[in-house]
């Protein structure tokens, strides 16, 4: 297998390099932790013009047909300036949700405004009690004379407080009681019954709570036929997933850089740090930690589109390994920064946070490893 990028996924990657590099500085950052929307709309318009919205789309709905490899390339890059705009909320979870289980006039009502920039969307299927768990959904969905009545909470919604449209998940009921089977149902922001609660991410951006009380939606607010959505939201989970191990990889990649330029500075006894052969150890080591972060990124997003069994392998063998070398590089980074690395003076902080808040995303370690290992006995 050849895994070369192609001239088109350099160019990407070097536009996207060059892109955050110019425009994600501290300043920047701090200004977007500070600002009660999260990030820029300005950069969110350029985005659309880059064609980065509309990377993963399908061509006929003004997509460019792009496939998670590219995504991953992207999500490198934003990791690298520890970018704050729902990307993932809206093109990596929304689209693929539309794009999967929409009718033709729900993806053509939809899709073209994700990829001009001019809608937003966030999905909101975790709950408190579910821990993780795809398949427990509380939120009810109860058919009426007029369409749909949803009652219940989600927690944990990446940009739902700036999301023009949210796609919930809830067990739908039907005048027999549930039926088993989870439905996606798009909610205007400014629905009546719907409660938004926000607050800050750990490493920055916004998620925020839900809460539905006697949200009533006509028909067409259900997406597809009303057939079970869950194979579709484990695969846009397994799609979000590596794209944020990709996103890792990138704020991994500028741990090292940065620890590495800094050991070759700061002097101890009169010799750099880097002269120390110990020291040299661990940035190897940190070294073959991202390495081994990339394959794995690289593989899950490969398998996006695998036979479900073997692209739930790569997606959760991928999240807890990143998971464990992100925190190894992220722990290392600050202990060879000294006392300023847990400072403001420097980002490595920074980084760090957001690489716990990875780990955290959609199951820790230690529950995909669980899963890979069940997976792998089902297999």
């Amino acid at each position: 297998m050849d895994l070369n990028l192609s001239d088109e996924q350099r160019l990407l990657r070097e536009s996207a390099e060059r892109f955050v590099a110019g425009s994600y500085d501290a300043d920047h950052r701090r200004k977007m932790a500070n600002d009660p929307l999260g990030f820029s709309p300005a950069v969110w318009k350029q985005f659309a013009e880059l064609g980065w919205l509309a990377l993963p789309i399908p061509e006929e709905f003004d997509g460019l047909g792009g496939g998670a490899v590219e995504i991953g390339i992207l999500m490198e890059a934003f990791g690298r300036g520890l970018v704050s705009e729902p990307y993932v909320a809206t093109v990596v979870l929304g689209a693929a949700l539309i794009a999967r289980c929409g009718t033709d006039e729900q993806k053509q009502a939809s899709l073209p405004k994700i990829a001009d920039g001019s809608l937003k969307l966030a999905f909101a299927h975790s709950e408190r009690a579910a821990r993780f768990d795809l398949a427990k959904v509380a939120t009810s969905a109860t058919r009426t004379a007029q369409g749909w009545r949803l009652a219940g909470s989600k927690i944990a919604v990446l940009d739902g407080h700036a999301a023009d449209e949210i796609i919930v998940s809830a067990l739908m009921h039907d005048h027999h009681g549930p039926s088993g089977r989870i439905g996606l149902f798009v909610v205007p922001a400014t629905a009546p019954g719907l409660a938004i609660s926000d607050y800050p991410r750990l490493g920055g951006g916004r998620a925020c709570n839900l809460t539905l009380s006697d949200l009533h939606l006509p028909e067409d607010a259900l997406l597809g036929d009303g057939g079970d959505a869950l194979p579709a939201i484990e695969w846009a989970v397994d799609r979000a997933m590596a794209a944020l191990g990709a996103e890792a990889v990138g704020i991994m990649q500028t741990l090292l850089d940065t620890t590495l330029d800094y050991t070759k500075i700061r002097k101890q006894f009169g010799r750099p740090l880097s002269a120390n052969q110990v020291i040299r150890h661990r940035l190897a080591d940190m070294a073959m930690q991202v390495d081994e972060a990339r394959s794995m990124a690289l593989r899950a997003a490969l398998k996006v589109d695998a036979a479900p069994t073997e692209r739930a392998r790569a997606a959760s063998g991928a999240k807890a390994k990143i998971g464990k070398c992100a925190r190894f590089v992220g722990e290392q980074s600050i202990q060879l920064h000294g006392g300023m690395g847990v400072t403001e003076e420097l980002e490595v902080g920074a980084y760090f946070k957001r690489l716990v808040a990875f780990d955290t995303l959609f199951g820790g370690s230690a529950h995909h490893y669980a899963r890979h290992a069940e997976l792998g006995r089902k297999a």
